[in-house]
């Protein structure tokens, strides 16, 4: 898959005709697979921002701002084993090593994404895209057409309407069982917290008002007594189990066609949260035939309780030089904020007398849990509200107390979006990553502030203030809930405005975060939240040749024109010194 793009022959000439006193003697231990030249690098090896963001003496930052740290790159069998300049990585290559000409594009560590639903993800690519739609008409004319291209009788899948956006009008059966009879329909929200099907669906799935609705879910009644056609928070499983299982075959062309989309995009692993035993098998597989083309880490669902306890028995993996790595326990707590099943110490502003789902209403079975975490393995706790984050930390620092050796396991809460202001230091307090996603937040700002009111919002995405109280971070895009392009949760991250460069000034911009920042939240510091930050996340020699190559350099539009980052476009993926992406 590697190209060879030579535009300086001449520097050719020089590696090959002889070292100069300056260069690196060339040896069997040192002869280059890949050589990257040309570019403009940025390491990450300088020491990270303080809590309030002040940029360190040894960053490559200085009164004209930033500048890359380096030019060139080698890579040996995976390995980075040259990091500088231009003219003494050429002194590398050996007779079959190829390089590279970035041509003054911008390397830096491979993009990690730490929170997300690849199977998902491929399987949205291949259903009908609700995404960004607006409104319940746009939604079932889309339906439509892909119905009308669908054999009479077969199911029809979407996903990606906005539950939160469109919460104080959700939709309803009619008008999706009028324009569709006859296919049963089944659509995904944006966050997976509701489901919206047609007539045709609930009768397929035999579904009435005598139907047993899970706890800490909703099934919506019309005026007749029957369902609705909506679901809501841990009824969507009601919907989930109608839905014709994917066979194996579908699963693993979903899960590559989801990793090859990542790959595009610039990532070189991924964290997959939420992983059942049907999942599982087709990951394991993949890495037996050795056809996984990014690095997975597993989070497995806690709530395929007979997988855990198989997993328990045997014990986390302990090598990260795996494909697959599986050490971590996904786990739900409480809901979504836009569904209004996030847990919340006080009531919604906008629905007075609720404050949520959480615990035991939502599924989650503290004892296994609190097994996995003896057994050694990494638990992250999906935590939405400021109850939901209050109790998930409650609940760890509980067996923590009891078996002090599970503290080093690195626990997790996925997303921490709502976090009550005495509650920030148990972060760090407790060595607790808070594992967020910074176009949630962009995405969620329009009714947002209607959910929790004006005051309790401050603690709500807010990443600056973690960071003040020592809370190490992990940035993500819980895809496919959002769009997880790096040039869109960098610009979220650095300026809190949404892709049309709304509200001026951001949205609370006190807790912006600066570049260094949040590239570290998305390499390094995403490396360290699955245990591999000796061995990616950094540009240096020893680690793993895991890198993404971008057209723009987002160091330099930080701070010079930061609305540029979303004209981004990424121009290669190398992972284990392979490149597994390269634009055309």
């Amino acid at each position: 898959m590697r190209s060879v793009l030579i535009a300086c022959f001449s520097l050719i000439l020089v590696a090959c005709s002889g070292k100069t006193s300056d260069q690196p003697a060339t040896s069997e231990k040192n002869i280059a697979d890949l050589i990257l030249v040309n570019g403009r690098i940025y390491t990450l090896r300088w020491e990270a921002p303080s809590a309030e963001g002040v940029i360190r003496a040894d960053a490559p930052y200085d009164a004209q701002g930033w500048h890359p740290d380096a030019s060139a790159v080698a890579i040996a069998d995976g390995k980075i084993i040259f990091v500088g300049d231009t003219m003494s990585a050429l002194s590398y290559k050996g007779a079959d090593g190829d390089v590279v000409d970035l041509q003054g594009a911008t390397l830096v560590p491979g993009l990690i994404d730490s929170h997300t639903h690849i199977f998902e993800l491929g399987a949205k690519l291949q259903r009908v895209n609700l995404t960004d739609i607006k409104t319940e008409e746009e939604a079932v004319a889309l339906v439509a057409a892909q119905a009308r291209a669908t054999t009479k009788g077969e199911w029809v899948l979407g996903a990606g309407w906005d539950e939160g956006a469109w919460a104080s009008r959700y939709p309803d059966k009619t008008l999706l069982s009028q324009s569709v009879p006859d296919h049963p329909v089944a659509l995904d929200s944006l966050h997976g917290f509701a489901a919206w099907v047609n007539q045709a669906a609930l009768d397929a799935g035999k579904i009435s008002a005598r139907s047993d609705v899970p706890v800490g879910g909703e099934m919506r009644l019309g005026e007749d007594g029957e369902p609705n056609g909506l679901f809501l928070n841990n009824a969507v499983g009601m919907v989930d189990q109608i839905v014709p299982l994917p066979t194996t075959a579908k699963l693993t062309d979903q899960l590559l066609g989801g990793l090859r989309q990542m790959a595009e995009d610039g990532y070189v692993a991924v964290h997959e949260a939420g992983v059942d035993a049907g999942a599982m098998a087709v990951l394991e597989k993949l890495e037996s035939e050795n056809k996984l083309p990014l690095r997975v880490y597993a989070l497995l669902s806690l709530r395929d309780e007979d997988l855990i306890r198989e997993w328990i028995a045997r014990g986390p993996d302990t090598d990260n030089n795996s494909k697959l790595v599986t050490r971590s326990v996904k786990a739900y707590y409480d809901g979504a904020l836009g569904s209004r099943g996030a847990r919340l110490l006080a009531d919604y502003s906008d629905m007075p007398g609720h404050r949520g789902l959480s615990g035991d209403n939502y599924g989650f079975n503290q004892q296994l849990n609190a097994d996995a975490m003896r057994a050694g393995f990494q638990v992250g706790i999906h935590a939405i509200g400021d109850a939901g984050n209050r109790e998930a930390l409650d609940i760890l620092e509980a067996v923590m107390t009891e078996d002090p050796e599970t503290r080093a396991n690195r626990h997790r809460v996925e997303h921490a979006q709502l976090v009550h202001p005495d509650d920030m230091p148990r972060f760090a307090n407790l060595d607790v990553i808070a594992s967020m996603e910074p176009p949630h937040a962009m995405e969620d700002k329009a009714w947002a502030e209607d959910r929790l009111g004006l005051g309790r919002i401050r603690g709500a995405y807010a990443w600056r203030t973690l960071r003040r109280a020592g809370a190490r971070l992990t940035f993500n895009s819980d895809n496919p809930g959002s769009d997880h392009s790096i040039f869109y949760g960098l610009h979220s991250a650095i300026t809190r405005q949404d892709k049309d460069l709304h509200p001026d000034g951001g949205w609370y911009p006190d807790e912006r975060v600066n570049i260094d920042e949040a590239l570290r939240a998305y390499t390094s510091w995403s490396a360290y939240a699955s245990f591999r930050e000796k061995d990616t996340g950094v540009i240096d020699v020893g680690y793993w040749a895991d890198m993404t190559v971008m057209d723009i350099d987002p160091f330099v539009l930080s701070e010079n024109d930061p609305n540029k980052l979303l004209e981004g476009r990424i121009l290669m993926t190398v992972v284990d010194g392979d490149i597994i992406y390269q634009a055309p």
